[in-house]
């Protein structure tokens, strides 16, 4: 599993405190996107009329950042040798696959 999340041998192992802190980021930039797609885009942004159109741009680009800080999130419990981390693991995975879903929906609505 190391291999395949590119963790070299020897690494520097992070603290709790920082393994806990990309834990954090990634499952609330996830949080986000979900609040972001499923209340504030459907109900805020048409009430207000702004940024018409921009919707899945703006859920596109959560999505990839939230993809970036998960796979960040599982090196970090791989690299401190959590004992968690294979729950985590799992737990991340299903989150990409719904992230990664939601970003394919995204990416079909934008018109460019």
């Amino acid at each position: 599993m190391r291999r395949l999340l590119f963790i070299p041998e020897g690494a520097a192992r992070p603290t709790e405190s920082e393994v806990e802190r990309v834990f954090s980021i990634s499952l609330a930039l996830s949080a986000m996107r979900c609040i972001f797609t499923y209340m504030v885009m459907p109900l805020l942004l048409p009430a207000i009329g702004v940024l018409a159109g921009a919707g899945p741009v703006i859920g596109a680009l959560l999505s990839a950042v939230a993809l970036v800080f998960d796979v960040r999130a599982i090196r970090a419990f791989w690299s401190a040798d959590d004992p968690r981390r294979w729950s985590m693991t799992a737990l991340y995975l299903f989150v990409i696959v719904f992230v990664l879903v939601l970003l394919a929906l995204d990416l079909t609505r934008v018109h460019l």
